[in-house]
């Protein structure tokens, strides 16, 4: 994906959720009405590994999480459009509509097409990038994206040569004088 050059809150729900956190897609995918604080804008999530963690979001996220969830309080938050055909779990199934969780392959299908080729992944890649590039700390990285390691965060956090120049010239102590 380009530096910002369309709005991640174009791509729906999901898509704002995914760029605006840094989360994994499983870990939005397997989000539940409950799970959500809408005021606060957080969600519990389960991280790779098991650990239960917050992720956090953004205005555009906000905005769209209630005309997405349609006044439900349970049951998955994202859903396909059709009621389920096969037998699922109930934790897999809202109850109000029938319909089923949306599922990786799903929601991977709707955002490519929705952005012109563009992967789930490549959310994560570019939210963690643009954040590097905005000079986000490296705790505050490992803290958004739930990575426990710096080496593996930086293989998502990879700066521009631009926004590297921008950087370094910021910070010239000739600009300051």
């Amino acid at each position: 994906m380009t530096r910002r050059a369309r709005s991640p809150a174009a791509y729906g729900g999901a898509g704002a959720l995914l760029y605006e956190s840094a989360a994994r897609s499983a870990e939005v995918l397997r989000l539940d009405a409950g799970d959500l604080d809408l005021p606060n804008r957080r969600a519990k999530v389960r991280r790779k590994g098991g650990a239960i963690d917050v992720i956090a979001w953004q205005t555009g996220t906000a905005r769209l999480l209630p005309r997405l969830l349609k006044g439900r309080k349970s049951g998955p938050l994202f859903l396909t459009g059709r009621r389920a055909r096969v037998g699922l779990p109930p934790a897999g199934i809202d109850p109000a509509s029938g319909r089923a969780r949306l599922s990786y392959r799903q929601a991977e299908d709707l955002f490519k097409a929705a952005s012109g080729g563009a992967t789930l992944h490549q959310l994560r890649h570019s939210a963690l990038t643009h954040d590097a590039e905005d000079g986000a700390s490296t705790p505050m990285l490992m803290a958004k994206s739930g990575h426990t390691s710096v080496a593996s965060l930086a293989r998502y956090a990879r700066p521009s040569a631009e926004a590297l120049g921008r950087w370094q010239a910021e910070r010239d102590p000739a600009r300051r004088k």
